[in-house]
């Protein structure tokens, strides 16, 4: 079996701590076994790993998550790159044809899909497993699994199953008979009281089943071709163009804890702290969290039931019972993000503004871990001023290799070729001066430092 982790999200969600580059999915506020904070992906990656589906899985993402993907989980992590955001059908087709055409994958085998933020328990995954059997043993075209609900959610969709017709290992699956999607509280429990179960986004397939789709609307099933046409496919989601079209659906039940923690109230449900960063809450501030990524303290007195969420991005204070309607409210919002995590450390904008002559001025502090470095590139509309504040590295500047250290100042004009290595932990601020600050103006020459310091004029 070959498990896809799909990692996607606008960032909208759990705002101001998510953005467009840092989605919900990499937040750092679950505490894991040993007490440290992980994210959800790391979450997940670590308990694929415990079941031993590591070395067969692989994260569909957009290259805008690449850099915080590789941050997390290594550079080893296996990524199955998405062009574009466009929805679940066009990201699971690409993951399909990488599979069969750049992996090599028999069409005769299984492919399991899930989200990569799930808040479950181990064994949730084992039921992978069983999913895989249940396609097998079923002839399904597509085999769900679904969540036992434990209360009439209108939060969720929900898969009504047929009666049960089969077992597999041991495990009984069921045809589906419908989808229903986010029914009234009234109707939730009408569909429990038929044996409905929550759909969780988890599905299995043959490989050649999704492959005779694509050959059937004309795509190509290589992924390089797939990939230059993906800007083309529509933006749908894969239960609505694939799963409830199917003739065979089946559904295997997974009857223990689930949760989407995709709001600021059911995220704080499953943190084992109040207090995250510098704040204070008084005694008398019932079922409150304070999330503060900033270095400045934050008080509340006397609030219960409130989420306070701090960031580079923005301050959000909510009720937690209002604060899915965040998403709504930031839709139209197109800020840039200010924090960003990179393979080769983070960094954070300090300042963002506009000189009267029209020229635009951002300023970033950058943290470089030991060993790491950037990549040697170069900007057509923009200068830069590094002043190193903490630590020791290597810049390499024009091919000039120069060692740097704390209070050192360093010029870096217009179409100067630059990068920079830590030798130890490296903190230091940029301020970038031009007609336009923008990603596209990035200009990468060279990942590795190993092809960088090849360049070092002797």
């Amino acid at each position: 079996m070959k498990l896809v982790l799909l990692s996607g999200g606008s960032g909208k969600r759990l705002w101001p701590l998510s953005n467009d580059s840092r989605s919900k999915q990499f937040l750092k506020v679950l505490r894991n076994e040993a007490g440290d904070l992980e994210s959800m992906v790391q979450r997940v990656w670590g308990q694929v790993d415990k079941i031993g589906l590591s070395g067969s899985a692989y994260v569909a993402t957009g290259k805008g998550q690449l850099d915080m993907i590789y941050s997390q989980l290594g550079a080893d992590a296996p990524i199955i790159i998405e062009p574009e955001r466009r929805d679940t059908f066009p990201a699971i087709a690409l993951a399909a044809t990488y599979l069969y055409s750049i992996v090599g994958v028999s069409l005769g085998e299984v492919v399991t899909v899930l989200p990569v933020d799930p808040y479950v328990e181990d064994d949730f995954f084992v039921r992978l497993k069983d999913l895989e059997q249940a396609v097998h043993d079923s002839s399904a075209d597509i085999a769900l699994i679904g969540v036992k609900p434990t209360y009439p959610s209108e939060k969720y969709g929900y898969i009504v199953p047929a009666e049960p017709i089969g077992e597999a290992a041991n495990v009984e699956y069921q045809r589906v008979s419908n989808f229903r999607e986010k029914p009234r509280e009234d109707q939730a429990k009408l569909l429990i009281e038929q044996g409905a179960l929550w759909n969780c986004g988890v599905f299995a397939f043959k490989l050649d089943y999704v492959m005779n789709l694509l050959i059937e609307k004309g795509l190509p099933i290589h992924y390089d071709e797939l990939a230059k046409q993906y800007h083309k496919l529509a933006k749908i989601s894969f239960d609505y163009e694939v799963v409830e079209k199917a003739e065979r659906i089946f559904v295997l039940p997974y009857d223990g804890y689930w949760k989407d923690l995709g709001t600021w109230n059911t995220l704080t449900e499953e943190v084992s702290y109040n207090l995250m960063g510098k704040g204070i809450i008084s005694d008398d501030s019932h079922n409150t969290h304070v999330l503060n990524e900033l270095e400045i303290p934050v008080t509340v007195i006397g609030l219960s039931n409130i989420v306070v969420a701090t960031s580079a991005d923005g301050i959000l204070v909510a009720e937690k019972s209002s604060s899915p309607r965040i998403k709504d409210i930031m839709k139209n919002s197109d800020q840039r993000p200010m924090y960003e995590e990179r393979r080769w450390g983070w960094y954070r904008v300090l300042d963002y503004g506009t000189l009267k002559d029209g020229s635009q001025v951002l300023t970033k502090k950058i943290f470089i871990n030991a060993g790491k470095n950037s990549s040697y590139q170069l900007h057509h509309k923009r200068s830069e001023a590094w002043t190193i504040i903490a630590g020791e590295g290597e810049l390499m500047l024009n091919d000039k290799l120069i060692e740097v250290k704390a209070g050192d100042v360093i010029q870096i004009p217009i179409r100067a070729r630059h990068a920079i290595r830590a030798v130890t932990d490296l903190e230091f601020i940029e301020v970038q001066t031009g007609t336009e600050l923008i990603e596209e103006d990035n200009i990468r020459l060279y990942a590795e430092w190993e092809e960088i310091a090849l360049l070092a004029v002797r």
